[in-house]
């Protein structure tokens, strides 16, 4: 990891550096558009044919099986599962659930005047394709996040695609529910779930996080349905004056070992706790190496000239993960994915059983939303209803605003209505 300063003779160099991580979304994706853009284009002309191809060459699908994941492979998968691996998925599910429902927006009508009732209602989306990585590691966790907030807002059809699906991952499918599985990952899942195939229906909307082929993928492919965010690859950003350097170190690990694109960050004005985490890193790398390989590559470990600087410089990253000292700390927390509070909340607890979603914004797009939540799958539709007697109390406004625009035709809608 890199040790920098962001102040003194190290300033410009700092500067650059942090302009260049503001950048990372928009930069990182472009170097694989164009490879991108050729498989999307591939899929949607060609339907299955297409698809078949390179779920044969990119996700090792078998001669003769099938895209489809039945029911009977989830439950078996399931069955053969060690009870303590189920115990835990019921945990993670159950937590889910709880966040979830609590999340729900909620229906309500108001009274502005007499006369005039407004409000909202709350619908689910109609269908939604969920993508769950399937690269290095299972992620079965994934799948029961992205699946589970999809049910409890009503989200009739709900798709799973996965390359080379591990049983865990069926396993989780099992327990959930899921009825259509599909063993396709990367661009090209993406590129089925948005324009469609003979196999896959196209969907509303897709979900989940990827790697740099998949969020290529999701954020060209939303022109033609809707995408959750930009969520990959995984970011970390811990903030800290008084943190335990072992701990710090131990989540920079975990988070950095999802992929070599990680970026894996230590904020503080304490250069002396900066060193001990880098000290710390070095020792807790030896074994893996995946982390040591994005540590090297993007990690970095900024000392600030003083605390208010450290703070500035996190809601700049807006970061996906982010750790703060105390809960004093959520005060000046503007922008990020999810916080983890404390000494006591290391962020693979949110990777699996918190609750909370872990599918979240990264390349900064934490300035403008948080997780996944039971939002993304419903419509806030809002409603609208007059009387004669509400009409005319507000209608009389409402021809002086259109009146002062110009649209006579707008002013006269409201007019007819109110003799």
């Amino acid at each position: 990891m890199k040790l920098v300063k962001t102040f003194g003779r190290g300033k410009a160099a700092a500067d650059a550096l942090i302009e260049s991580l503001e950048r990372r979304g928009a930069v990182n994706t472009a170097r694989v558009e164009p490879v991108v853009r050729r498989v999307l284009a591939a899929v949607r002309k060609g339907g299955d044919r297409a698809l078949a191809k390179y779920a044969v060459e990119f996700d090792g699908l078998a001669k003769g099986q099938t895209l489809l994941v039945s029911r009977d492979e989830m439950k078996e998968a399931w069955d053969s599962t060690a009870p303590a691996l189920q115990a835990a998925m019921m945990v993670a599910r159950g937590n889910i659930l709880a966040f979830a429902e609590a999340q729900l927006p909620q229906e309500w009508t108001i009274s502005p005047v007499d006369g005039v009732r407004t409000g909202q209602i709350v619908r689910p989306l109609g269908s939604v394709g969920c993508y769950v990585p399937g690269g290095r590691y299972p992620l079965p966790s994934t799948l029961l996040m992205t699946v589970i907030p999809a049910q409890v807002a009503g989200v009739e059809r709900i798709v799973v695609c996965s390359p080379k699906p591990a049983k865990e991952t069926m396993a989780a499918a099992w327990l959930a529910g899921v009825t259509e599985f599909y063993r396709v990952g990367g661009a090209q899942a993406i590129a089925a779930m948005a324009y469609g195939t003979t196999t896959i229906e196209r969907v509303d909307k897709i979900v989940g996080p990827g790697n740099l082929y998949v969020t290529a993928a999701k954020m060209l492919a939303s022109d033609e349905c809707g995408i959750d965010m930009p969520a990959g690859p995984t970011e970390i950003v811990v903030t800290s004056e008084s943190g335990n350097a072992a701990g710090i170190a131990a989540d920079l690990v975990a988070q950095a070992e999802h992929d070599p694109e990680t970026l894996a960050v230590l904020i503080t004005s304490k250069e002396e706790l900066a060193k001990a985490v880098e000290a710390e890193v070095k020792l807790r790398t030896r074994e893996n190496e995946i982390a040591k390989q994005s540590l090297a590559a993007r990690g970095c470990l900024f000392v600030t000239a003083s605390v208010r600087g450290a703070q500035e410089l996190t809601n700049r990253l807006a970061p996906e993960h982010l750790t703060v000292d105390s809960e004093a700390d959520l005060k000046w927390v503007q922008n990020a994915g999810s916080v983890f509070v404390g000494a006591f909340a290391p962020q693979s607890m949110g990777d699996y059983v918190s609750g909370p979603n872990h599918v979240l914004p990264t390349g900064r797009f934490g300035r403008v939303r948080g997780g996944l939540s039971v939002v993304d799958f419903v419509k806030v539709i809002t409603v609208q209803q007059y009387t004669k007697t509400g009409l005319k109390k507000l209608g009389p406004h409402a021809i002086a605003l259109a009146e002062a625009e110009g649209l006579k035709g707008h002013a006269e809608s409201v007019r007819v209505r109110m003799k």
